[in-house]
């Protein structure tokens, strides 16, 4: 089962893991939208982790609440309302749970791209973190279905994420900012893909 700890585990690791690919994020994101990507997720995660850690919420959903809140109110361009809404509605699977199941974490998972792909309008092959959160999901209720377990299922979707990541590269991008750029965005790996693969590989080695 996974508990309380193991989700403030994991928003410790993805302040930890933000921090140390903010060059590289921002740099991917130089190159098809504000150069801001790297910037924006440490100033939210690193908030958030700060904030739950000195007052740390009595239940999964009220943890998961209180970071979409923080992530909404610190990080900037479409990054802060994307995961906030993730978050927010993955919280709502969980209300008032102090530990979770194997597929508990696949219908919040399910949940917040849900969240993610409601809020941004936006489809696999658009060039955005859908091309990375779809398959995820898709990996992780087959996983489950396959009888596997909560390390499984992580792992299948961190593995279908990176595919989804990669497929970014020769897409041209039809939505947000680098889709001004048409064609020429084309060769470049998105960079919301890549921090939604960072957040699957926090959410692999820490809750599993």
């Amino acid at each position: 089962m996974i508990r309380c700890e193991e989700i403030m585990a994991w928003v410790r690791e993805l302040d930890l893991v933000y921090q140390s690919n903010k060059a590289s994020l921002t740099e991917l994101d130089a190159a098809i939208g504000d150069a801001d990507h790297g910037i924006n997720m440490v100033r939210g995660f690193s908030a958030a982790a700060k904030e739950l850690s000195e007052q740390t919420p009595p239940d999964i959903g009220a943890i998961l609440k209180a970071l979409a809140m923080i992530l909404m109110k610190k990080v900037g361009g479409a990054s802060g309302p994307l995961y906030g809404t993730f978050f927010l509605k993955a919280s709502m699977t969980c209300n008032g749970r102090t530990s979770i199941g194997a597929e508990d974490l696949v219908v919040l998972f399910e949940a917040g791209v849900a969240g993610i792909r409601q809020r941004g309008k936006a489809k696999e092959g658009d060039k955005t973190m859908i091309d990375a959160w779809e398959p995820a999901v898709r990996a992780m209720r087959e996983a489950f279905s396959g009888g596997g377990d909560v390390s499984e299922i992580l792992r299948a979707a961190v593995s279908a994420g990176e595919s989804g990541r990669d497929a970014t590269i020769s897409l041209a991008a039809r939505k947000g900012r680098a889709s001004y750029l048409g064609e020429r965005s084309r060769g470049h790996q998105d960079p919301g893909a890549t921090s939604a693969v960072l957040m699957l590989k926090a959410a692999r080695d820490t809750l599993a």
